[in-house]
Order: structure tokens, then C-alpha cells, then sequence
């Protein structure tokens, strides 16, 4: 017998295990991606959709109701108008400067008075009340109504018309004729209020006067007169000019977030009082289709994947290498256990008994008891006994198992 030979690498031995590979349970990038690229195109087209909505908005929403902006929807064009008949227009930011500027002879507009806290909605209601000017509040929801414009109630339909006649006795509607005025629709049970602009029996223009003094407060249910796209249609520029050229001067309120005053006092505007309630339905219905998609994907079984082992092993080298290790641990009782189910269950297919049965002495002891030569042999202690007492005795117990499967099998 020789040896390798020098400078040459001996061959590999048949014993040595071939160089691990990986596992199936080790994925690849491949499958990695095929899993997960459906999650990231969905992602992908959500943001996309989202930068697209957010352009569109940004683009038409530019400046809204901001006597500066000469956008569409802008109303710099109310303002100039204003301007020509002696109206002067002062835009504020903040609520203490909307409070510092009421008075007899000015109107204060506030744009938007949903985003305004209680406690400014408060203060400002307190400001205006007994300053006998007018207040035109636009579009204002159910809560900033129960401030500012106490004893009206908005209605949760919008009207369905855009164009709207006055059927009113308000002068200012009367000569103005039909606006633009669908939107919002609001209820008073104020004896005192004139309602302008019905649509289905409730108006989108409430005129309120002041209990006391000669001031007023102009609830507006749409904001399209005030428009530049849309001041020259209909009798919309008439009502706007009427309606905010009573006064010398108007005071025109932008509520914002850097209102200094806003988070100021007891109440304090979280992150989730600032998103729009849409960003809050539209997430909520996000998180209900990944619970569901989540859902489907975890019913959907694949099939049966073979798994690549690194060594294969021989059934009897097995058998033999856990039989070593129930020596080792003087297990013969697990050992014993083992082989009595193994036959029993055998010997249950070839007697015809049911194999949820094959375990249960008062049903397999009787059907196997009329297969056998012997009938008077008892073969209970052989498949139920006690577990041997040493390891001759398992030995024994394996040779007379391996028996009676035979003698039933030729039987």
C-alpha cells in the first residue's frame, strides 16, 4: 500500500462531509425580494399617490381666503374692491391682535374658526360682544359655534346646490340676488336672526344682531363669494362688498399654528388635534387592510419544501446511534415504550383493528387473541407490561415481539 504522493493533496475520505451549504431555512436575497416586493411596491405607490395629492392641493389650496394671495383661491380681489370704496383691509395672524382691533367701526372676518382653541374662541367672543362692530365668521363647524355664535347649531348635510337665492328680507342678500352660497347649512331659534340663502328649508347665511348695542355677527356657510375665481359670477362680489364694507375697516383673521396664543392656558393642541380627520379614517383604513392582507398571507400554506441536509445518514446507523444514547442513559423504559407502540400499531393494521384503537388493551387484545396458534397464550404482559429490568431482559422483549409480528403475519 503507498502513501500519497508527495506535493499532492490526499483525496477526500467517503466518511468526510461534504462542505455545508445552506439550509431552507436560510432564505436568499432572491426570495427575500420575492417575498417582500409586494409590500414595497404598495409602499412605493402610497408615497407616490401621497406627494401627487399633496402637489395638487398645495397648488389650488395656495393662499385660500388670504386677502394678499391673487390666486383662484385667494381674495385679493375682495380686498382691492374694498379698497376703491374707502375699506381699508388689515390681515392679523394671531388672536390677540384680532382682539386688540375690534370695534364700532370695524368688521372682523374670521377665515377659519375651527382651528381655534376654546380658550381663543372664548376670548374673542368676549372681545367682539360689546364692541359693536360685526363679526363674519366663515364656515364655521359645530364647535366654534357654540362660542361665537351662541344658539346656532350646523346642520351634517351640506347643501346640494351651489347656486343659491336669498328669499330673505336682509337687505344685503336682497340686492345682491342669488350666490354662490351652498355649502354648510346652519339652525337658530334666535326670534331676532334672519336666515338667507335656504336650501332644504335651512339657510347657509345667518344674520344675528347683538342683544345689546348695535353690533352684529354674519355666519357664512360658504366661502366662494369671497373667492377671486369665482367674485365675478353671480351676485356674489354685491354680497361680499355688503356684507364686509358696512364698517371703515376690516380686520381679516388668518388663524395659524404660530399663533403665540394657541397653546397657551390649560388647553394644549397635540400632535393628532392638528392632522385633518381624512389622514386619521384614511390610516385606520390602512391598518385594517395590512391586518387583513397579513391575515390572508398567513392561511396561504406552500407546498412541502425538501430540506437539504448537509450529512445523510442511513436509517440503521440512526436506529443504532439513539439506541446508544437510551444505554448510555439506562432509558429502557423509553426503549421498551417505543418498540410495544411500534408493534402494537403494526400488528393493528394487519388484524383489522382501527388505529386510533391500537393502543387501547379491551380492543386490540381479543381480535389479536384469534389470530394466534396458541389461543390460550396471553399476550398482555408482552405488549402492555412493565418496562424490563435490565438490558438482557429488553433484548428479550425486542426477540418476542419481532416474534409475534411473524406469527401474526403467516397466520
Amino acid at each position: 500500500m503507498t502513501g500519497p504522493t508527495p506535493g499532492t493533496a490526499p483525496e477526500q475520505s467517503a466518511a468526510t462531509p461534504p462542505p455545508a451549504s445552506p439550509t431552507s431555512i436560510s432564505p436568499t436575497p432572491r426570495q427575500l425580494w420575492t417575498r417582500s416586493r409586494g409590500i414595497v411596491l404598495a409602499l412605493v405607490i402610497l408615497l407616490v399617490a401621497a406627494v401627487v395629492i399633496a402637489a395638487v392641493r398645495s397648488g389650488t389650496q395656495h393662499g385660500r381666503l388670504d386677502p394678499r394671495s391673487a390666486d383662484s383661491h385667494g381674495s385679493r380681489a375682495v380686498a382691492e374692491l374694498l379698497a376703491d370704496r374707502g375699506v381699508s383691509t388689515r390681515v392679523v395672524t394671531s388672536s390677540e391682535e384680532a382682539r386688540s382691533a375690534t370695534g364700532p367701526d370695524t368688521t372682523l372676518l374670521v377665515a377659519n374658526p375651527d382651528v381655534l382653541t376654546d380658550r381663543q374662541r372664548s376670548r374673542l367672543h368676549a372681545a367682539t360682544k360689546d364692541a359693536d362692530g360685526r363679526t363674519v365668521l366663515v364656515t364655521p363647524g359645530a364647535r366654534p359655534l357654540g362660542t361665537l355664535a351662541p344658539g346656532v347649531t350646523a346642520s351634517d348635510a351640506t347643501s346640494t346646490d351651489s347656486t343659491l337665492s336669498p328669499d330673505c328680507s336682509l337687505p344685503a342678500a336682497r340686492r345682491a340676488g342669488p350666490a354662490d352660497m351652498g355649502g354648510l347649512r346652519y339652525d337658530t331659534l334666535a326670534p331676532d336672526a334672519e336666515s338667507c340663502y335656504l336650501s332644504d328649508g335651512l339657510p347657509s347665511l345667518l344674520h344675528l344682531p347683538a342683544p345689546h348695542g348695535k353690533g352684529d355677527t354674519v355666519v357664512l356657510g360658504a366661502p366662494d363669494i369671497l373667492y377671486n375665481e369665482r367674485l365675478d359670477q353671480q351676485g356674489n362680489a354685491s354680497l361680499a362688498l355688503q356684507l364686509l364694507g358696512s364698517r371703515p375697516h376690516l380686520v381679516w383673521y388668518l388663524p395659524s399654528l404660530s399663533d403665540d396664543r394657541a397653546a397657551t392656558g390649560s388647553e394644549r393642541r397635540g400632535f393628532f388635534d392638528l392632522l385633518p380627520s381624512g389622514w386619521l379614517w384614511a390610516t385606520l383604513q390602512l391598518t385594517i387592510a395590512a391586518a387583513l392582507a397579513a391575515l390572508w398571507r398567513a392561511r396561504r400554506f406552500g407546498p412541502l419544501v425538501a430540506e437539504r441536509l448537509p450529512v445523510v445518514i442511513r436509517a440503521s446507523e440512526a436506529a443504532e446511534g439513539r439506541a446508544r444514547l437510551y444505554r448510555k442513559v439506562n432509558a429502557r423504559d423509553r426503549a421498551a415504550a417505543a418498540l410495544r407502540t411500534a408493534t402494537r400499531t403494526r400488528l393493528a393494521s394487519l388484524i383489522g383493528v382501527p388505529p386510533a384503537r391500537a393502543h387501547a388493551p379491551e380492543t386490540l387484545l381479543p381480535a389479536l387473541s384469534a389470530r394466534l396458534r396458541t389461543p390460550d397464550h396471553d399476550p398482555h404482559p408482552l405488549l402492555f407490561g412493565p418496562p424490563p429490568g435490565n438490558d438482557a431482559a429488553l433484548i428479550a422483549l425486542a426477540d418476542q415481539l419481532d416474534a409475534l409480528e411473524r406469527e401474526v403475519r403467516h397466520s
